[in-house]
């Protein structure tokens, strides 16, 4: 690829993360996770070492990670009480916590086995995961509101790997996996960092441009769906940097192909078909419609995994309505790859994409100052849950409706019909 050994290229990846990712400031901590299964999997800690490394490199004060055995999750599901899914340990939540109160940083490492917990009862896992999420809440909170300079990164999984290359021996899968990683994230590039500089610029045109139309909706059409959501007043359109309330102009996804904004919580209306299936909560979703009125999610069918997509809209009044809307052409670096990755953080960036649940509040103006109630009356959504699903592909027309109720064309076969 490069000439680099793996240990090189791990190094470099650290040091985008640092730099471009979190952009950790002299003095700040970090704190390393992941939600999903209440820590990084084990597998990953070359990864994390290399991570601490760059971060002490540029003045971090403490480097702290929290591990955590996925397969855990599975084994409780399997064999603890079935009246025993309310408890959590919260240690971990007021760790983090902590972090975030006092202006540190927060990474998330990605690339658990997506299939993790399928076979499993939806149930249970429903059970499961709505315990997480209320716990898990007040950190969802910070993030949303950008408090703290965050970012969400992946790791080549040896599970995971599999899923994407099942023809592979193990070894080779997981090879074939940090590479796309490290391409993905311009990893591969001679200054990873410049690469990295030049596509935020891109990306904030867009959204700048966007910005000025000020449309009051976006309307989709393709294959199985007609689709029609509305963007309330004072929506932001946001590339791939943001400015944390600490001060701190972070990159929330590595990688990142996306401009996105707030959709209006009371106005969407139409069918939309998924493009690449979800994975949620250790369980594939494929093949799957969901059907909105009046901003609302009235129906869902899916061919596999229905039981769990139930569940989760069912989690909360919002988990019903949608929380974000993002635009990505067909053509983007990861939609060129051709394969799915089962893996929400790459999927999303290979497809324009919406999701269901808690809105940013830093997608309204000034959204980060409002009470819930407040931030709902505007438009803003308000959830435990934040799942994207997409949408996109090289047959989507995407068109932004006007103050005066006239469309214009932003994507046309997928790809952007609009110069910037």
């Amino acid at each position: 690829m490069t000439g680099k050994t793996h240990q090189e290229m791990l190094a470099k990846y650290a040091e985008a993360i640092v730099k471009v990712g979190l952009n950790i400031r002299e003095g700040q901590r970090l704190i390393i996770t992941l939600g999903a299964t209440r820590g990084v999997p084990y597998q990953f800690a070359p990864l994390v070492r290399e991570i601490a490394k760059a971060a002490y490199a540029v003045g971090a004060k403490y480097v702290d990670t929290i591990f955590a055995d996925e397969e855990m999750l599975r084994i409780r599901a399997q064999h603890a009480p079935k009246d025993s899914f309310d408890a959590y340990s919260k240690w971990q939540i007021d760790a983090i916590i902590d972090m975030i109160d006092h202006g540190d940083a927060l990474l998330s490492i990605a690339g658990s086995n997506p299939d993790l917990l399928g076979s499993l009862d939806p149930e249970v896992i429903g059970k499961m995961q709505s315990t997480h999420l209320k716990n898990w809440g007040p950190i969802g909170e910070k993030v949303t509101t950008n408090a703290i300079n965050w970012c969400v990164v992946a790791a080549a999984g040896e599970d995971w790997a599999k899923k994407i290359f099942p023809d592979l021996p193990a070894e080779k899968a997981q090879e074939k996996l940090w590479q796309a990683i490290f391409e993905s994230t311009r990893i591969d590039q001679p200054d990873p960092i410049a690469a990295w500089q030049k596509h935020n610029v891109d990306l904030r045109e867009r959204a700048n441009y966007l910005q000025t139309k000020q449309y009051t909706g976006l309307h989709y059409k393709a294959e199985g769906t007609d689709f029609t959501l509305g963007l309330p007043y004072g929506h932001k359109w946001i590339g791939a940097q943001s400015l944390a309330q600490n001060g701190v102009i972070f990159t929330a996804n590595m990688p990142t192909e996306e401009v996105f904004t707030l959709p209006d919580r009371n106005k969407a209306d139409g069918v939309i078909s998924a493009t690449f299936p979800l994975s949620y909560s250790g369980t594939l979703i494929e093949d799957f419609q969901v059907t909105f009125e009046n901003g609302r999610i009235t129906k869902v069918t899916a061919k596999k995994g229905e039981a769990a997509l139930k569940k989760l809209i069912e989690t909360d009044e919002g988990s019903q309505r949608l929380g974000e809307v993002a635009l990505v052409p067909a053509s983007s670096p990861i939609g060129q790859r051709g394969h799915l990755f089962y893996n929400t953080l790459y999927d999303e960036n290979a497809s324009c994409h919406i999701a269901i649940g808690r809105a940013y509040r830093f997608t309204l103006t000034g959204g980060e100052e409002l009470t819930d109630e407040e931030f709902i009356s505007s438009g803003g959504n308000v959830s435990l849950n934040h799942v994207d699903f997409m949408i996109g592909s090289n047959k989507m027309d995407i068109d932004g409706i006007t103050k005066d109720g006239n469309r214009e064309p932003v994507m046309r076969n997928g790809e952007w019909a609009i110069q910037v």
